[in-house]
């Protein structure tokens, strides 16, 4: 599956989160940022988790709610939470909304191929669709970049 691109709609999505269910119809009439890493705890993974929410106060001035999304557990996505402070939330997928938005993809290390999460995220309008995208993210000043791009969108 291709991920979606800016102007169509996002995805509908349902899944557990680590505070509850997650919903893309929840976010109706606000911005969201969903942004898909590989796995908890990881170091580049968690240093996008502290970007974002070292950010949080300035995505809620702009009515921007942000999600991490990844396939792992909601027991694991509390305890990377409570070790690492973050404050966005976190969505466990079973593999239908990493499906649904292009990120499970076929990964090589060293030689070896294997499915995995392609580190992106998406900039849901107000509208419900996709206003940007950015793939194959490098996460030094990665959620500056979100957060700007969410501070112009209406």
């Amino acid at each position: 599956m291709t991920m979606p691109t800016p102007g169509t709609a996002a995805p509908a999505f349902t899944m557990d989160g680590d505070t509850g269910p997650i919903s893309l119809g929840e976010f109706a009439g606000k911005k969201l940022v969903l942004y898909f890493y590989p796995k908890d705890d990881t170091p580049g993974c968690t240093n996008e988790g502290k970007a974002f929410s070292a950010l949080k106060a300035d995505f809620d001035a702009a009515d921007t709610v942000v999600v991490g999304v990844s396939r792992d557990s909601v027991a694991s996505h509390a305890k990377f939470r409570a070790k690492h402070g973050l404050t966005v939330r976190l969505g466990s997928d079973p593999g239908d909304v990493t499906e649904a938005y292009g990120t499970w993809v076929e990964k090589s290390m060293y030689g070896k191929k294997y499915m995995g999460i392609e580190r992106a995220t998406f900039l849901i309008g107000r509208d419900g669709k996709i206003a940007e995208l950015w793939g194959k993210v490098k996460v030094p000043g990665h959620a500056e970049a979100v957060l700007a791009a969410a501070q112009a969108l209406a």
